[in-house]
């Protein structure tokens, strides 16, 4: 017996979130291949990223890392023991907040970060050379419903971030 989906589009190519979802899964498979020659996950590489670009001049601490990147907390600590691990982030007692720990980049995960990085970006420039002159729009486009989703709570947070990961 074949099902029939009642839908409100006339063909799957109508749906923004069904096409949404087919370009994020392609592009997560471009971003893994040009990230496994650094032994980085993209959840790695976004982390290290981030928290190699913010400026901190107090303490930084797991919990700011992961609102920062709109990660769960939990899978963000979890993602840092693996890039201790490796020797890319130092984890330290806060020096307040005896339960928190701050982080600090090594020199080895701030080359490594900025290495992969000019790969990713590289890899972003050609997955969307494909947009020509729309590319542009296209980015404004998800900033837009990236602030949006800042804004009503549904990134995981309330505050509107930007950042280059």
């Amino acid at each position: 017996m074949t099902g029939t989906l009642e839908t409100s589009y006339p063909s799957p190519e109508a749906s923004t979130g069904l096409m949404l979802w087919r370009v994020t899964n392609s592009w997560q498979r471009e971003i893994r291949a040009i990230l496994a020659p650094f032994d980085l996950t993209h959840v790695q590489f976004v982390l290290l990223a981030v928290l190699t670009a913010m400026d901190y001049e107090t303490p930084l601490t797991q919990r700011d890392l992961a609102e920062h990147a709109v990660t769960d907390p939990m899978m963000t600590s979890q993602v840092l023991r693996t890039l201790e691990k490796k020797g890319f982030v130092e984890r330290h007692p806060h020096p307040t907040d005896r339960r928190a720990r701050t982080l600090t980049v090594t020199p080895a995960g701030a080359t490594l970060a900025n290495r992969a990085n000019a790969a990713v970006e590289e890899a972003d420039r050609a997955y969307f050379s494909t947009l020509g002159a729309k590319g542009q729009h296209f980015t404004d486009c998800l900033v837009t419903l990236s602030v949006a989703a800042d804004t009503s709570g549904k990134n995981g947070s309330s505050d509107q971030r930007t950042g280059s990961a």
